[in-house]
């Protein structure tokens, strides 16, 4: 609820929009096993839409395999901010999940060492993953890690 009533709404006006040119048609025509159509998945099994300035937090889940529950968005930032990502999104996230969700606390620092130990995520080239296979990209993300994914 905090995510897409508020983080969302105030976080389209901040920020510029990555460019993502597919239709939700088109990632469902991608081949199985690859990033998109597993994106269309994705949308299509939590009866979601394609939201195009949003679709890369989307591909997080999928590629680090945290579900969308609290407990699976409090370990994506987790992850984040373990795997070098410090921005107001992350940072408020960990500390709200921090206060008010200590059932999950051990799965949090689990995320974060797994970030600790994982190739860098933030900066790849995310329109253009969409082609490519999804255990291909987890593979190189996780390549340095202990913990697979």
């Amino acid at each position: 609820m905090l995510t897409h009533k508020v983080a969302l709404p105030l976080l389209k006006r901040i920020r510029k929009p990555l460019p993502f040119t597919f239709t939700k048609q088109e990632l469902a025509e991608l081949p199985v096993g690859t990033l998109g159509n597993d994106l269309y998945v994705f949308l299509k099994k939590r009866n979601l839409e394609l939201l195009k300035h949003y679709s890369r937090h989307d591909m997080k889940h999928i590629l680090l395999g945290y579900g969308t529950t609290d407990k699976g968005e409090a370990c994506l930032q987790c992850f984040m901010l373990g795997n070098g990502r410090i921005s107001f999104p992350v940072l408020a996230t960990v500390v709200y999940s921090i206060f008010t969700m200590p059932e999950y606390w051990k799965a949090m620092r689990e995320a974060y060492k797994k970030g600790k130990q994982s190739g860098p995520v933030h900066d790849l080239p995310w329109p253009n993953l969409l082609a490519e296979r999804t255990r291909d990209i987890q593979d190189k993300i996780f390549a340095q890690t202990k913990i697979k994914s």
